[in-house]
């Protein structure tokens, strides 16, 4: 009705350019059933056989082609398009055991290290640099295991959980890749906000300046503030409570390096700017007043629920999440990691995990990049299969989120 209605009003050119997808929307792609011209000032341009977008330019049409292709059906020439800054994979073991109350049974942690016993995380990292491409790795890890105490929330690092969580952390470094230490605590010590009736501010604060003090000549290492607070009460006084977080770390020597900040909502990129989250988190600054390498940490997987606990996918998040965020981000001067992402080694998740990539490459001003979830110590998901001198990679890496996959330019499809 809406249409017919739009038709009487203003005429045939008004419906037209309301079939027009908006600059950065989608215009084109395997399964796309929208418009597939562009507002005027755009134009509709190839990415991959999944994803069409329209970008800021002039054409003498702005309908969405694919680019003509060779006899094996690959694309004869290649868009230009931008990369993104990071690629990477969640190395998951030190945080096992945790909940998203906050409780972490120690006994269940599994450091993702071969000398311990358990998953050669250290290799996996090699082979995701050297083979895949990736440049960027998550580490999670429990405070609870930093401190080795289960019960009552501290600051001061126990050295021999330390050592072994460091082992990690330098495996990662020698492979030349970015590394996030990321507390895996969910905004909670046994059940209790922190700031908010849990443990206090400084407590947080001293935690993570002992521990940017470990790393603050190292300037591939990333600080993740807080693994997915959620149920927040007041999101105003959790922007205070990763206030200190930062100036602590800064105040420790690492004033460079990149800190992520985390909203509430599991850091739901969706509901980012609808639940606070991203205004209240505008106004955490450095110690300088700046927001230099101050990166808004967002998670969104593809499956019904967002949780990632499903082997389908059924979206590509751009329109409900990707195309808002960017649009807020734009106006506010801003940039966002997506450090959780992922789905089954199904073709519906390659297919809509390798749409999410590309938009958010085509929008790489204020996307940094996606990290999947996850590999390490996980029996399946991103764990490649480890054969001699040999590593195979699930479906899902070598399809979409391997750089080397071509899911960011559009050079490959699957």
């Amino acid at each position: 009705m809406t249409f017919l209605k739009a038709l009487v009003l203003v005429g045939l050119g008004a419906a037209s350019v309301a079939a027009q997808s908006p600059l950065y929307g989608q215009c084109g792609g395997i399964g796309w059933s929208g418009a597939t011209t562009c507002v005027s000032g755009s134009v509709c341009t190839y990415s991959n056989p999944y994803y069409s977008q329209c970008l800021p330019g002039t054409a003498s049409s702005t309908t969405s082609t694919k680019p003509t292709t060779t006899s094996s059906g690959a694309p004869s020439s290649t868009p230009t398009v931008a990369k993104l800054q990071f690629a990477g994979i969640n190395i998951a073991g030190f945080d096992f055991g945790c909940g998203t109350d906050g409780t972490c049974n120690l006994s269940q942690t599994a450091p993702p290290l071969s000398q311990y016993g358990a998953t050669d995380g250290a290799g996996q990292m090699q082979h995701f640099v050297n083979d895949d491409g990736f440049n960027i790795f998550r580490l999670p890890v429990a405070w609870q295991f930093l401190i080795n105490n289960q019960n009552t929330a501290g600051s001061t690092l126990d050295s021999g959980n330390f050592a072994k969580y460091d082992s990690l952390v330098q495996a990662c470094l020698a492979t030349g890749a970015h590394c996030i230490i990321d507390i895996h605590n969910y905004a909670r010590f046994n059940g209790a906000i922190v700031g908010q009736g849990g443990p206090a501010n400084s407590v947080l604060a001293t935690l993570w300046g002992n521990i940017a003090a470990k790393y603050a000549s190292q300037s591939n290492v990333v600080f993740g503030v807080m693994n997915e607070p959620h149920d927040i009460p007041n999101i105003s006084t959790w922007a205070t409570t990763v206030q200190a977080a930062v100036t602590a770390i800064r105040q420790a020597g690492a004033t460079s390096q990149i800190i992520l900040l985390p909203g509430n909502d599991y850091t739901s990129a969706q509901q980012f700017v609808s639940d606070g989250s991203g205004p209240a988190l505008l106004g955490v600054k450095n110690p300088d007043g700046t927001t230099t390498n101050l990166i808004f940490d967002v998670h969104k997987y593809l499956d019904s629920d967002n949780s990632g606990t499903h082997t389908d996918c059924v979206t590509n998040n751009i329109q409900s999440a990707w195309e808002p965020l960017a649009t807020w981000l734009r106006q506010n001067g801003r940039q966002a990691l997506n450090s959780e992402t992922g789905g089954g080694n199904v073709q519906d998740c390659v297919t809509n995990l390798c749409q999410q990539i590309a938009y958010q490459a085509q929008n790489s001003d204020v996307f940094l990049g996606y990290i999947g979830w996850s590999a390490g110590a996980f029996a399946t998901s991103e764990v490649p299969t480890h054969n001699g001198n040999t590593w195979q990679d699930t479906l899902l890496v070598s399809s979409c989120l391997s750089p080397n996959s071509g899911s960011q330019s559009g050079s490959t499809g699957q």
